[in-house]
């Protein structure tokens, strides 16, 4: 191996160290505690060091969140049923899942202030790709309904479900109920479009 290939194996390893270690104590202490001066301690750089990877906080929010929504991808790909079984209930449940069990990771893909290109020309891959396995989820149920549009309403009606619950402002004895009645509006709406 090249000096050269070797030098940027190591500055791709520190580069996801910073990543890691800024979900990591995001995880643990929520995205306000994570500054860079904790982060450089954390993987033990100086702060400029960590600076030559990223402009500052929002530059690794940044990167964290478009990692998130790669893995979220990968999530609701893996979770697609076998034959039979509800496509749109088994994204559903996984998304709602993965932002329960992530929530600090779930925060800096859709809360945070980000300067994410959503809806252009220039919206990294793992964005579409992630939204993509929800159009996939949405798609048997859309009748004669636009299917990104759709998609689009599937996709906030799971993001309030997740942010309300993790907020603690939902209250947990209806978490099926609630499912049921969104899974149900939307496969019921492919039949009504003459109405």
């Amino acid at each position: 191996m090249s000096i050269q290939n070797r030098r940027e194996r190591e500055r791709a390893e520190r580069h996801q160290l910073i990543i890691d270690a800024a979900r990591d104590l995001a995880e643990a202490d929520g995205w306000d505690a994570v500054t860079t001066r904790r982060l450089a301690e954390k993987v033990e750089y100086s702060q400029p060091v960590l600076y030559s990877h990223f402009k500052g906080k929002d530059a690794i929010v940044r990167a964290v969140a478009i990692q998130g929504c790669g893995e979220l991808a990968r999530l609701l790909r893996k979770a697609r049923p076998s034959r039979g079984e509800s496509r749109l209930r088994a994204a559903a449940e996984a998304y709602l899942e993965f932002a329960r069990r992530r929530p600090a990771l779930y925060d800096a893909m859709f809360v945070q202030q980000s300067d994410i290109p959503w809806g252009t020309d220039e919206v990294p891959q793992e964005l579409l790709d992630a939204f993509g396995e929800l159009v996939a989820a949405v798609e048997p149920v859309r009748g004669e309904r636009d299917l990104e549009a759709l998609t689009e309403v599937f996709w906030s009606s799971l993001h309030g479900i997740a942010t309300l619950m993790q907020g603690k402002r939902l209250r947990p004895v209806h978490d099926v109920t609630r499912l049921d009645l969104l899974l149900g509006a939307l496969s019921l709406g492919q039949h009504e479009d003459g109405l």
